[in-house]
């Protein structure tokens, strides 16, 4: 019996699209708004999902207490009121995307949840546009 458990965190961050071998000209083509110099925010929602088998005397897949902790101390903290183009190393040399932010978020989280769980990143970009990784 496989189950599945969903914890949803929530982050606020700025970012640039923009690529620099492009020019101005075709970053504006193909990033509108999301390439505005000054950058703009996101009111993140994250879903991490947890798939395994639940524990035999607790009755648990992950204790929940647990994995927000491991978002909060791993994901939250380094993400949180952060422009994810200047103050994260993960974005130095990668657009900050909502697909890329959700496998940076979901390698992160890989590292540190047990490897026995299946696991999946439901990043919320806005209320309509969201990502999902693995997608499978």
């Amino acid at each position: 019996m496989k189950v599945t458990v969903c914890r949803k965190e929530h982050f606020n961050a700025a970012h640039r699209l923009h690529n620099s071998n492009w020019s101005d000209e075709k970053n504006q083509a193909i990033f509108g708004k999301c390439n505005n110099p000054n950058f703009h925010g996101h009111n993140y929602e994250l879903v991490v999902k947890v798939s395994g088998q639940p524990d035999v005397e607790s009755g648990y897949v992950i204790d929940m207490k647990i994995l927000s902790k491991i978002i909060s101390k791993n994901v939250l903290d380094r993400f949180d009121h952060k422009n994810l183009n200047l103050d994260t190393k993960e974005f130095k040399n990668l657009i900050p995307t909502a697909e890329n932010i959700a496998v940076v978020i979901w390698n992160i989280l890989r590292e540190k949840i047990d490897q026995q769980f299946e696991i999946k990143v439901v990043l919320y970009e806005t209320e309509r546009n969201f990502v999902e990784y693995p997608s499978n």
